[in-house]
């Protein structure tokens, strides 16, 4: 029986440990380590070879689990992420499916529910349970607005509205004048229909747009 090798990464300390010592009763499974986050965890795969599966927190304070996904599949590593969160919003799901995930668990999971995932996904196969396929499909089959409505300027103006830039921020970033972002800003909020910045990450982020 080979050994499935892996990792937890997770920001909360009870949780992680309450999985790692869940998954010692199960002899194919080794618990390498636990980290509190993303970067912790690049740091441990640097000195930990043949890691199968990260089991990775959307949610965590210095890289997140959005950042680990990209991060691996840049970086075209061999090891399977399974993302097991309280997030069941299909639009998490999916942008996690997006982004390399082999499977998505909820942190309410049942513990043969997690083995079997954890087994599957070492064979490098993806496995999403039928209410989680539900809830991503749902989500997908509903979004209202295609990303196509915002030119591809509008869309950068966005990214950097998400990140917090400011007006003139943004303006200094682009090589153009606060006038044509406040613009750019105008046509956002109401092609999106929002009335503020905080409604407009809001529906920017259930409409995977950022």
């Amino acid at each position: 029986m080979n050994e499935i090798r892996l990792i937890i990464a997770d920001d909360h300390e009870l949780f992680r440990n309450g999985l790692k010592e869940l998954l010692k009763k199960y002899d194919d499974v080794h618990v390498v380590t636990c980290v509190a986050d993303g970067v912790a965890f690049f740091e441990a795969l640097d000195n930990e070879k043949n890691i199968d599966i990260v089991l990775l927190d959307i949610g965590m304070p210095h890289m997140d689990g959005f950042e680990v996904l990209n991060k691996i599949k840049a970086l075209n590593a061999s090891i399977k992420p399974i993302i097991i969160s309280m997030h069941d919003d299909g639009n998490y799901i999916a942008k996690c499916a997006k982004s390399g995930a082999y499977g998505y668990l909820l942190k309410n999971t049942d513990q043969e529910e997690l083995i079997k995932v954890i087994r599957i996904v070492s064979q490098g196969k993806k496995y999403f349970s039928p209410s989680i396929s539900e809830k991503m499909i749902n989500f997908m089959s509903v979004q209202s607005v295609s990303k196509d409505i915002l030119s591809n300027k509008e869309t950068e103006v966005l990214g950097l509205i998400s990140e917090g830039l400011t007006t003139k921020e943004i303006a200094a970033k682009l090589f153009v004048s606060s006038r044509t972002i406040e613009t750019h800003r105008a046509n956002i909020l109401k092609k999106l229909e929002v009335k503020n910045t905080a409604e407009l990450i809001k529906k920017a982020t259930q409409m995977n747009l950022i």
